[in-house]
């Protein structure tokens, strides 16, 4: 496969991986990363996945600025940011394959439990604390800080709309963080920025997509999509840890 078609193959899943980050907020990462790790080189892809990212929450902050309702979300932002020593400590201490595991089987079976009994729901925000350090913990140690917080959006019956933005709240100041360890860490190369360079129109025209996808997305409908996606998370997370356990 010569050159040109790598890059264009890769600006193909840039564009379906924003495509669904821009819809519901979260999820480009998980489609992205072991897609494009197929095609080019990891120290590429993960510095690409993360700009892919941040570019999309900045792009959907720029449009939905005056409706962020940041009230929602400020616990679920400081006590991630507490979560993120505590899961350095682990990160030394606990084996990462089974806390991956137990977070798949979490994952599986609130996702099958909520698609039963669809009513269960918190009525107020006081367990923001529990999910956000959770969050922190599993986001500093294991890079999987998205779960803890997409679960606690479905039992806040959060809508649509508000899901995808909130969630860019979350997740941008870490993202900013990733992205600048990255800088530091010597993985903005040339060959980086030439992707993305590429891959910008096609994230901004993903995030003109998304906005209208998630606006007719019937809530009902958007909320089951949410726990399917859940319990694929969940297997693949429970493929990955045991396979590293097998080797």
């Amino acid at each position: 496969m010569d050159g040109n078609t790598v890059i264009i193959i890769v600006l193909i899943i840039i564009f379906a991986a924003s495509l669904y980050r821009a819809t519901f907020g979260f999820g480009d990462a998980l489609i992205a990363m072991p897609l494009l790790a197929l095609l080019i080189n990891i120290k590429i892809t993960t510095p690409i996945v993360a700009f892919m990212g941040f570019t999309v929450s900045i792009f959907i902050f720029i449009k939905k600025r005056k409706k962020q309702d940041l009230k929602k979300i400020w616990q679920l932002v400081i006590f991630s940011i507490i979560g993120i020593p505590i899961g350095l400590f682990f990160l030394k201490s606990i084996n990462e394959n089974i806390v991956k595991i137990v977070l798949a089987f979490i994952l599986i079976v609130y996702s099958i439990f909520s698609l039963t009994y669809p009513h269960l729901y918190l009525k107020t925000n006081k367990s923001a604390f529990a999910f956000g350090i959770v969050s922190g913990i599993l986001g500093s140690a294991y890079n999987t800080n998205g779960p803890p917080i997409i679960m606690y959006g479905t039992l806040r019956k959060w809508t649509p709309e508000e899901f995808r933005l909130l969630l860019q709240g979350v997740f941008l100041p870490t993202n900013l963080f990733i992205i600048i360890g990255h800088g530091f860490a010597g993985l903005w190369t040339g060959m980086v920025f030439h992707i993305m360079i590429y891959a910008l129109p096609l994230v901004l025209l993903a995030t003109i997509i998304g906005n209208y996808f998630n606006k007719i997305i019937p809530a009902e409908k958007f909320e089951k999509l949410i726990y399917y996606f859940l319990i694929g998370i969940g297997f693949v997370l429970l493929i990955q840890s045991i396979i590293k356990i097998i080797d």
